[in-house]
């Protein structure tokens, strides 16, 4: 084990040893770090019956800088143990940082396949690396760099050229990664081997066109129903209507996919989420046969955490994908189920001025919300509602717009602070709200529409109200995450 590893899992051992002394309540199923910085979610797979998440991590400082790779397991998505860090910068060829990537058994041994950053000349180079191990321990291949950039045909960035996800198909192993192309903007290329350690460039999956980022993050590739998915999050796009918002997104591109000549046609471009907290998420297949997706709920461009908080980072809850007439929806693993506990349930109940409903408050709070009737302009649910901050959720029944607020929440930072999703309801609105104390996922049209955003309210606004301009019928489910129960 090198210095830096070692060095790194001493600082989490001495973090969580302090924490069991008090300190800053995290959330209850959402994942977080154990201390410093993390980011994206990496390595997200089944390994000997438990799930497996890494994670984009520096454990020194709430801030992005060497990224290491942090480590966690779980039997329900939900409650993480925390395993001791994975990797650490610690050879020449990684010596700026081990990014993201993926991982994937072979002969009993887990494969981790990720991006190694070196800096010559001043500027970034990267490649994709490989290192096994049990499950808690691993070795970095002496093969690597095991796909260098040279792989990539002229014209290609290679500075840019990041986050391998890994499958297997047949006989064969197959890895996309993200990639820059002077002339199309972001592209993702897949590579094949039959060993995981030499491998060959097949061809160019799919690519911006100029129009959907200037390069391509943390790609993912996989069947679902009948149609292929690819999940991209790119850098530096422009918005378009409420589709796409400006700067970096994450979008879900549909189509079909011919395995034999490895050409994807796409169909259909869209976002994967719609909020102010969403990015670089990646999926795995339980043994069940689930698609389980986890995402990193932070914006790219500004990271924002109140102050003495000793780590700054938290995952999506999982989610299960699942095609409904062609469109791409999620929806909270089913797991969760064995931690709600019924808090009250209401039926046609009425709202027009600002009030509460009994029972109804909270931030560990699973809400179901279903708005009737036509007599309504706006409907306007308040959240994390306190004395003196709040956020809002807000559906224009007209203009079939459903738009998030956090402007009053206490937020001190200059950030995007609300953001809007189109959302139709002829007859009825129908909402899941899922709260974890900092964490909001809005989820809209059956789960086809999803919207992830962050609030720092102090925990002890635990309001929740219901308005609307006009008479509004609801019906209200409300469940509270219970940790004791399962």
């Amino acid at each position: 084990m090198s210095t830096l590893l070692e060095k790194a899992r001493q600082q989490e051992k001495r973090a969580l040893e302090k924490e069991k002394e008090g300190g800053v309540p995290r959330p209850a199923v959402h994942f977080t770090n154990p201390v410093g910085w993390m980011n994206d979610p990496n390595g997200f797979s089944d390994y000997k019956g438990e799930h497996h998440l890494f994670f984009q991590y520096y454990p020194y400082e709430t801030r992005w800088n060497s990224m290491h790779w942090g480590h966690a397991k779980s039997s329900d998505f939900l409650h993480w143990e925390y395993l001791p860090a994975a990797m650490a910068p610690d050879q020449d060829y990684d010596d700026f940082g081990v990014f993201s990537g993926s991982a994937i058994v072979k002969d009993g041994k887990q494969y981790l396949l990720y991006t190694g950053v070196k800096i010559i000349g001043g500027e970034e180079h990267q490649t994709q690396c490989l290192a096994v191990g049990d499950g808690l321990n691993y070795e970095k291949a002496p093969e690597n760099p095991v796909i260098p950039a040279s792989l990539l045909p002229e014209g290609y960035d290679q500075r840019n050229f990041r986050d391998p996800k890994v499958w297997k198909d047949g006989n064969l192993y197959y890895v996309i990664v993200g990639c820059c192309a002077e002339e199309n903007g972001g592209e993702a290329a897949l590579f094949s081997s039959v060993d995981l350690r030499n491998w060959k460039f097949e061809t160019i999956l799919d690519k911006s066109y100029g129009k959907l980022g200037i390069m391509w993050e943390c790609p993912d590739f996989f069947p679902l129903g009948d149609k292929w998915i690819l999940t991209v999050s790119p850098i530096g796009m422009e918005a378009e209507g409420l589709e796409f918002h400006p700067g970096n997104n994450c979008i879900v591109l549909t189509g079909t996919y011919d395995p034999k000549t490895m050409k994807f046609e796409r169909e259909t471009a869209r976002s994967l989420d719609y909020g102010l907290d969403f990015y670089a998420p990646q999926t795995m297949e339980t043994a069940d046969g689930r698609r389980v997706i986890i995402g990193w709920m932070q914006s790219c461009e500004k990271a924002f955490l109140p102050e003495g908080f000793p780590w700054c980072g938290i995952l999506s809850i999982p989610r299960e994908l699942f095609l409904e007439n062609g469109r791409l929806c999620q929806r909270p693993v089913r797991e969760l189920e064995n931690y709600l506990k019924e808090k009250a349930v209401y039926t046609d109940v009425s709202i027009g001025k600002k009030q509460a409903l009994t029972c109804i408050q909270g931030r560990m709070i699973d809400l179901s919300v279903t708005v009737k009737g036509k007599a309504y302009d706006k409907w306007t649910l308040y959240l994390a509602a306190g004395e003196n901050h709040y956020s809002t959720i807000t559906y224009d029944r007209k203009a079939e717009v459903l738009t998030f607020d956090r402007t009053y929440s206490g937020v001190h930072w200059n950030i995007v602070h609300n953001r809007s999703m189109a959302v139709k309801a002829e007859e009825e609105l129908s909402l899941r709200i899922l709260m974890d104390r900092y964490t909001v996922e809005i989820f809209a049209e059956g789960g086809a529409k999803v919207f992830s955003a962050l609030i720092y309210t102090e925990n002890e606004a635990e309001g929740i109200f219901f308005e609307s301009d006009g008479e509004a019928v609801m019906d209200v489910t409300a469940k509270e995450i219970v940790l004791e129960e399962k």
